[in-house]
């Protein structure tokens, strides 16, 4: 699909030393907890009023409360997020079971196993095996 990568060393380059994070926007922070916590069995690192954060010590996931028209705008979307998963079988059909929407189900492709799940925003996830 992208051809051969070559990997260039980005640090002599940069003055930008790493991702922090990545911010998805939601309506419903109650049912974007159950979703990412609960369903995706993220690891939360921090809770707040208006956001939560997935995972630490490297780039984090924030989920934030849509507060302004220019964010409520970026809910319910396409994340361009992928998250690889162990056993991405099991937990796909864990999901299913749990009622949790794909957009595009469990397939076999060239690059492995792929998924697209939703949130209950319409925020939309790549789930794959490598």
């Amino acid at each position: 699909m992208f051809g051969a990568l070559h990997y260039l060393n980005v640090r002599e380059a940069s003055v930008i030393e790493a991702m922090k994070n990545v911010v998805v926007f939601v309506r419903d922070l109650e049912a974007a907890k159950r979703f990412y916590k609960e369903q995706l069995k993220l690891p939360l690192a921090q809770e707040g009023m208006t956001m939560m954060e997935f995972f630490s010590g490297g780039t984090t996931l924030g989920v934030a409360l849509a507060l302004t028209d220019e964010a409520k705008a970026l809910a319910g979307r396409h994340t361009g997020i992928t998250l690889r998963v162990k056993d991405i079988d099991t937990f796909c059909k864990e999901l299913v079971d749990a009622g949790v929407r794909f957009d595009q189900p469990l397939e076999q492709s060239p690059w492995g196993k792929m998924a697209v799940v939703s949130d209950p925003d319409g925020n939309l996830f790549a789930l794959v095996d490598r």
